[in-house]
């Protein structure tokens, strides 16, 4: 049984002149335990992703699929109210920017304590706030936080972002979810942090057997132990499949263009003064896609067909949507 099953998901949103595609047509699964990267330039539809999933869009968008599995649960198909209780139990998010996601007016322990779940703590009073401290104390050792006192005592604008990023792990590994979506985990982080928040999410995974979705546009920071690989751009999945298949053989010019664009520091010869790949043109707004492929007027590959939107293609395990996919291995 697969953990998330998405087929054909739409996410528009609507404003007083236009609607707007922000995601078409995307499919996506996983199964249980599985780490899976979800790759893309900003502005590509990743978080709406995410955020659909949990359903913390507003009423401006408009969210339709025609398949939205969770441990084999049709979401579309079962009332509010048990959708929200399925997601709270086992789907748990962390957002970037984690110190804006913090309540500013409490302390950590208050927030922290929320989080916990409601079925754990039965019985006197005092016995129940000692579970509680011994609970969050707990937590924040898992997230490599020690000195537990002078958290639990600080408010957000107090703490380093780094801090406050492991309390936002620590608070959704709370209720051990069975999908912890990591947004940007690491984008305002410092490189030291960044490793060790990246550490923190691994061992999870390995330990809890907790699956994942790890959203980033750094690819440096999931290839190297992600399952599966999802490229967005311009609102639709581009090409998904295992990591190693996805890394040797890219099929979309878009994933070759983006590997091609980090730089090689393992290359002895590599020229550190040596100008990086880039895709000629700029990426178009939703508001203004080209006609048929996305990436047309901006891929090397482009031919007449290519005014035509390309349908999703599977080839040796990976899918793909292009006319004119590579050949081949591409190193």
């Amino acid at each position: 049984m697969r953990l998330l099953d998405i087929r054909n998901l739409n996410i528009e949103l609507k404003t007083n002149d236009e609607t707007i595609k922000a995601v078409e047509s995307a499919n996506f699964s996983m199964k249980m335990g599985e780490v899976s990267g979800l790759i893309g330039e900003s502005g590509s539809g990743k978080s709406l992703i995410a955020k659909a999933l949990v359903g913390v869009l507003n009423n401006r968008w408009n969210v339709t699929a025609d398949r939205l599995h969770f441990m084999g649960e049709d979401l579309n198909r079962m009332t509010e109210q048990k959708r929200r209780k399925i997601i709270s139990s086992n789907i748990a998010i962390v957002y970037q920017e984690p110190r804006r996601c913090l309540d500013p007016t409490a302390d950590i322990f208050s927030q922290m304590e929320e989080s916990l779940p409601e079925y754990e703590f039965k019985g006197w009073f005092n016995a129940n706030k000692v579970h509680r401290l011994k609970r969050c104390i707990n937590l924040l050792h898992k997230v490599g936080i020690k000195d537990h006192n002078a958290v639990f005592n600080s408010y957000p604008h107090m703490l380093s972002e780094g801090v406050c990023q492991k309390i936002m792990i620590a608070m959704a590994i709370a209720k051990e979810p069975k999908l912890l979506i990591a947004d940007e985990p690491t984008t305002a982080l410092e490189s030291s942090t960044s490793l060790q928040v990246i550490k923190l999410l691994k061992s999870l995974n390995q330990l809890k057997d907790m699956a994942m979705i790890f959203i980033t546009h750094n690819l440096s920071s999931i290839t190297s132990w992600a399952d599966s690989i999802n490229v967005m751009y311009c609102g639709q999945l581009i090409e998904s499949g295992p990591t190693n298949k996805v890394l040797s053989s890219p099929k979309h010019p878009y994933t070759k263009a983006l590997f091609d664009s980090e730089p090689d520091f393992q290359d002895h010869e590599y020229n550190i003064r040596k100008k990086l790949y880039t895709l000629k043109g700029t990426i178009p707004t939703l508001q203004h896609l080209p006609i048929g492929c996305r990436l047309g007027p901006r891929c090397p590959n482009a031919q007449k067909a290519c005014v035509t939107m390309p349908e999703q293609v599977k080839l040796k395990g990976q899918y793909f949507r292009c006319h004119h996919p590579l050949i081949g291995d591409s190193k």
